[in-house]
């Protein structure tokens, strides 16, 4: 589309918290909506493309989530268990995994929208289903959902951007690609220039300036960027690989804190990094993959560094709760790498879109020596002390069920199956779903760390969502901060889903507050607008 000289609302930024901002404008009065992208269109989402399409909401069961998907005919929903998720839950689970340091009225707002915002985007005709695959085990004949979280949009992050992208048309939003935002001036009121903020961007090309009555900051964070992983996330972090798009380099945050003296919050040491196949790429998502290079089958078996050791509980908590800081744990690891390991058992558990012979490389042996030998062809440095972690693991696994012999495995809760008993207790325990490797064949997979985004980001008025100056204090009026620019919402980790429930929270929040702001502007200016 051609890039038009002024409009109301200026989104900058293509991922779900972008397109959410736009059309919540769109849908609450700006008469001209424009998002911006610096990426070509063939990369739109931003590292939305690349989810999972995951969204944490409260809810009250399976009654209240029906209505939104549609992957569950009759007969399916008599066999489904899933228990309410209350605004209770989903905030005991942000205190408990953040470590309390979320701030509480971001929390608040995000918790007590989130169910309503989905049921918004659905509106929207963003299409949900239950993340039967992700989300729920089958059991004894009954899908039992687990973590608190069972929503997914179809096909994933490419369903997602795809539904964004038609709800956007739909409502008159234009959309423009290859069209980095290089500067932003704020234009005083009263001033020949009516419109509060005046954008400087290159489209095409050629320097071209965008005059908007309010701006939606929503570029995402730093993570493509390895010099500022280095600088804020610390050393080594440069050899973390690219989860998602290229094109999130923290072009937009170092714009704001630095032109616009906009105040930083959060956690800018923290990020969401996951176990990712050490065979993709290393600078860049794949778009045809995309989430399917996630290896997030760790609690389902052991996780072995190239020294041998075991280096994390892999059963500490359910997966939404450990697989988005476990990355980090990797990275730690010698060679970034390490191994996850399953016997017999558990191998028909795992996901088929993370662990098919098509999408990953299978180190498979009949022994766990044989499997120590094929695993240092690809890195193990120490195959005894492989061998010797898988056999003291085993000795802990049957120590503790001949404690407990009516101990049931569960994969959809935490079972308690364990490797610590009073006659046996691991270093590094395994708290949960602790069953034997001890059945051929086995089958080793070789991770590094992949990061998916950053938690540093701006400080914002949690009711407005507009960008706090760092000068001032107060509010920047008319720019707008949501997604992974936003500080202060993550720390340390995150709750599995939220990041998406966030940027359709405050996106909408903003898009709704920008254009009172340029409604506002526009009366003002003596426009005739009906508020």
């Amino acid at each position: 589309m051609a890039l038009p000289t002024e409009c109301d609302v200026l989104v900058v930024g293509s991922g779900n918290a972008g397109f959410s901002a736009a059309v919540s404008a769109a849908q609450s009065g700006a008469g001209s909506v424009v998002l911006i992208d610096k990426c070509p269109q063939s990369w739109a989402g931003g590292n939305s493309y690349f989810t999972a399409g995951a969204y944490r909401t409260a809810h009250s069961g399976l009654a209240d989530l029906l209505p939104l998907v549609n992957n569950v005919d009759q007969d399916l929903a008599t066999r489904i268990d899933l228990p309410a998720y209350t605004e209770a839950d989903f905030g005991n689970d942000l205190h408990r995994i953040c470590m309390g340091r979320s701030d509480p009225a971001l929390g608040q707002i995000l918790i007590q929208e989130s169910n309503d915002a989905v049921k918004w985007l659905a509106s929207n005709g963003i299409r949900f289903q239950l993340s039967f695959n992700r989300q729920a085990y089958e059991v004894d004949g009954r899908y039992k959902f687990w973590g608190g979280m069972a929503l997914k949009t179809q096909d994933g992050g490419k369903g997602l951007i795809q539904d964004h992208q038609a709800a956007a048309q739909r409502h008159g939003v234009t959309v423009c690609w290859d069209t980095p935002l290089t500067e932003i001036q704020l234009n005083e009121p009263g001033s020949a220039q009516q419109r509060r903020v005046t954008a400087i961007v290159n489209h095409n090309g050629a320097p071209r300036t965008i005059s908007a009555h309010a701006l939606v900051f929503a570029a995402g964070g730093f993570e493509a960027s390895p010099r500022q992983r280095c600088q804020f996330l610390g050393p080594g972090w440069d050899m973390a690989m690219v989860r998602g798009t290229p094109y999130n380099t923290g072009d937009c945050l170092e714009l704001a804190i630095g032109g616009l003296s906009a105040k930083s919050a959060g956690n800018w040491s923290g990020c969401h990094s996951v176990a990712w196949d050490a065979n993709a790429a290393a600078n860049t998502g794949d778009r045809e993959a995309s989430n399917e290079y996630t290896k997030s089958g760790y609690p389902l078996g052991l996780m072995i560094n190239a020294h041998g050791n075991r280096f994390v509980d892999e059963g500490v908590d359910l997966r939404n709760f450990t697989y988005a800081r476990f990355g980090r744990a990797i990275l730690q690891q010698p060679d970034h790498i390490a191994f996850q390991v399953w016997d017999a058992r558990m191998t028909p558990w795992l996901r088929a879109e993370e662990y098919r012979e098509e999408r990953v490389e299978h180190i498979v042996a009949d022994t766990i020596e044989g499997l120590a030998e094929q695993c240092a062809q690809r890195g193990l440095q120490d195959r005894g002390q492989f061998v010797r972690s898988v056999k003291e693991y085993n000795e802990a696994v049957y120590a503790h069920q001949r404690e407990n012999p009516d101990g049931k495995w569960d994969p959809a809760s935490r079972d308690g199956l364990s490797t610590q008993s009073s006659e046996k207790q691991l270093q590094i325990a395994k708290s949960n779903w602790a069953l034997p490797l001890d059945k051929a064949p086995f089958l080793a997979v070789k991770v590094s760390c992949g990061i998916t985004f950053t938690f540093g980001g701006l400080a914002i008025d949690p009711q407005t969502v507009q960008v706090v100056s760092n000068t001032t204090g107060d509010v920047i009026p008319g720019v707008f901060c949501v997604g992974e620019m936003m500080g202060g919402l993550f720390y340390n980790n995150y709750p599995g889903g939220s990041g998406l429930t966030s940027g359709a929270v405050f996106g909408r929040r903003a898009g709704r507050e920008a254009a009172k702001l340029a409604m506002k502007a526009q009366s003002s200016g003596n426009r005739q607008v009906k508020l």
